[in-house]
């Protein structure tokens, strides 16, 4: 690997903070706690803490036919009596299957993407659009099967945009990132001057070394376009799994949180979360690795994000990382 980040907290403490590596390997610039990357599939944590907050503002209801919701007509055409909700979305049960040829070519290289979000959704979920097959979706009622869909997360985005009047850039920004502090956290390459982006790399088992690949911008950008750092993502987790310690500064209700973090249709994910014993989400995308859990059990938490894709230690990784923290804490408490 390159680089990376590493935290390790209690419910209520830090554990452990350090950084390893390089952010650029040709200039020899460290890998830091505030280094930005993007972090991949735990941004779609961030559309189940959106939609929780609109649904506890009474603006939403996770049961309804999303077509009341949004311009254009969305039908599973082999479970045409069927209706699709916001819930089937956020537990990846709604039918909708993720393209891989199309979906990938929305990774847009050396920028952000310029494609709207909604104009690509309606192109490949209504019945009309440029790249609509009955293909892209299952043969399988909403509801009746597990099936993750990135393309689902970000229509369950675009709703949250739909709702709120705001792109979900901005409402996040408002709602989550302002709230809980987290000023390295941002969507867009054109959103900040980009100087403490991380380099991001693939191995290249041919030639055994690392190649650098270009920062890059998704259509979807929702479900897997969020660039942070792992200070912003340590205080992101603790404020999830502490809702006594954030009480006063709520995003939303201690209720909700559990609300959040409870099943409905499969006991290991729900809301854009993993959730049972362990609460969280990983990610993997050209060039970054990341995962950001917290075990309930054992009370530890842990945060790490790699400059690299590709990382085939990860499993082993993160064992030895459980068994770091339950050493601090031990540690800790006494």
């Amino acid at each position: 690997m390159a680089g990376i980040g590493l935290s390790i907290i209690s419910k209520d403490s830090i554990l452990f903070k350090k950084a390893y590596g390089y952010s650029d390997i040709q200039l020899k610039e460290k890998f830091t706690l505030n280094a930005i990357m993007n972090i991949a599939s735990i941004s779609k944590t961030t559309i189940g803490v959106s939609i929780t907050y609109l649904a506890e503002k009474g603006l939403i209801n996770l049961d309804e036919d999303i077509n009341n919701f949004i311009p254009f007509y969305i039908e599973n055409p082999h479970a045409k009596q069927s209706i699709i909700t916001l819930r089937n979305l956020m537990s990846h049960c709604s039918g909708i299957i993720d393209q891989q040829e199309i979906y990938l070519s929305e990774y847009h290289y050396g920028q952000d993407s310029l494609v709207e979000l909604g104009y690509f959704l309606e192109n490949y979920l209504s019945q009309n659009g440029n790249y609509y097959s009955n293909q892209n979706f299952s043969t399988q009622k909403p509801g009746e099967e597990f099936l993750y869909s990135n393309i689902g997360s970000a229509l369950a985005a675009y709703i949250v945009e739909i709702i709120s009047g705001k792109p979900f850039n901005v409402f996040t920004k408002e709602i989550i990132f302002n709230n809980i502090q987290m000023p390295n956290t941002y969507w867009f390459l054109s959103d900040k001057k980009h100087f403490r982006h991380a380099k991001l790399y693939t191995y290249n088992s041919k030639e055994k070394k690392l190649d650098k690949i270009e920062l890059y911008g998704l259509t979807t950008y929702p479900d897997g376009g969020l660039r942070s750092s792992v200070n912003d993502i340590t205080k992101y987790l603790q404020y999830f799994i502490n809702t006594e310690f954030y009480l006063k500064e709520k995003i939303i209700s201690k209720k909700g949180i559990e609300g959040m973090f409870s099943a409905d249709y499969f006991d290991f994910y729900s809301n854009f979360w993993n959730i049972g014993e362990t609460i969280g989400h990983g990610g993997g995308d050209p060039g970054v690795s990341t995962g950001m859990y917290y075990k309930k059990e054992e009370g530890i938490g842990y945060i790490f994000m790699i400059n690299t894709s590709e990382f085939s230690k990860i499993k082993n990784f993160e064992e030895t990382i459980i068994d770091f923290g339950k050493y601090l804490k031990n540690l800790h408490s006494k």
